[in-house]
């Protein structure tokens, strides 16, 4: 379904547990650690976002809370994730992580934070993790809890506990990875659905079907992947560290593609995952 025209930079998604989620963020996987994580995360502030997602695995997360201190936009304006990385799975291991990711950041509060990946030793160890992310909700450490590169079916498996589901799943989404089941699911149960990879890691931005929606409406491929994000509800989090991409990245709320082009681009399904991992394949 298209999104409404009054779509912006600043539009947010309320999420379960009352987080207003920016529509657009910037990620920052493969950001390198030093000025140049710094100076991205600057720039997309001063650009409009307000959503930085970064991941202890990345280690740059000392750089985004210097970027957000450093851009002189007020902290509370600001929605930072983090995420918990699977060699910490366990609830102790969990609820350390958690306040050491809080230390680097240097922000207070984490806005968001998210279990990387359902990959561990035992089942049982990813639920001890959730039981942490709550605790960690409960005392203060973090405002909104949620996870990523979930399933449905590890999904079911936080359901079947009967606590609170995730408020989010980030997992990896463009049209040649478009998981309709997971989306479906995710709406049902007011889990919101955030894409990294949007742009495919520059992998697809040449698909001729693409860059022809591309020149239908003068915009650039990645503009027209992003768009296709957005007008599927989802959070979509492109990743740049040049001030001019994610400029570009941002300005996609001037443009609408018609119901036969989400068609079209819905189609390309199954055209292949640039992430390492398909999750549905982990137990």
């Amino acid at each position: 379904m298209p999104s409404p025209p009054t779509l912006r930079l600043a539009s947010t998604v309320r999420t379960s547990q009352g987080l207003e989620l920016p529509r657009l963020g910037l990620g920052v996987f493969q950001s390198p650690p030093g000025e140049v994580t710094r100076s991205a995360v600057r720039s997309a502030l001063k650009v409009g976002y307000r959503l930085i997602d970064t991941a202890a695995m990345y280690g740059n997360e000392e750089d985004v809370g210097a970027g957000v201190r450093e851009s002189g936009v007020p902290r509370e304006q600001v929605v930072v994730t983090s995420k918990l990385w699977y060699t910490d799975h366990g609830y102790d291991r969990a609820i350390a992580a958690a306040r050491a990711s809080q230390a680097k950041l240097g922000l207070g509060p984490i806005d968001l934070y998210l279990i990387h990946w359902p990959r561990a030793n035992a089942p049982e160890d990813r639920l001890a993790s959730w039981r942490a992310l709550e605790q960690l909700r409960q005392d203060g450490t973090v405002r909104t809890i949620g996870v990523s590169n979930y399933a449905v079916r590890h999904l079911e498996e936080l359901r079947a506990q009967g606590g609170p589901m995730p408020s989010v799943d980030q997992v990896e989404l463009h049209p040649f990875v478009y998981d309709p089941e997971l989306l479906e699911y995710c709406a049902r149960h007011r889990i919101v659905v955030e894409a990294y990879s949007p742009l495919t890691r520059a992998r697809k931005l040449d698909d001729p079907r693409i860059a022809a929606i591309a020149a239908a409406h003068g915009k650039s491929p990645a503009q027209v992947l992003i768009r296709w994000g957005l007008q599927h509800e989802l959070v979509e989090l492109p990743k740049s560290v040049h001030e001019e991409r994610i400029r570009e990245n941002a300005a996609v709320f001037d443009f609408e593609l018609t119901r036969d082009e989400m068609a079209d681009l819905d189609a390309l399904r199954g055209g292949g995952r640039v992430g390492a991992t398909d999750p549905k394949l982990i137990p």
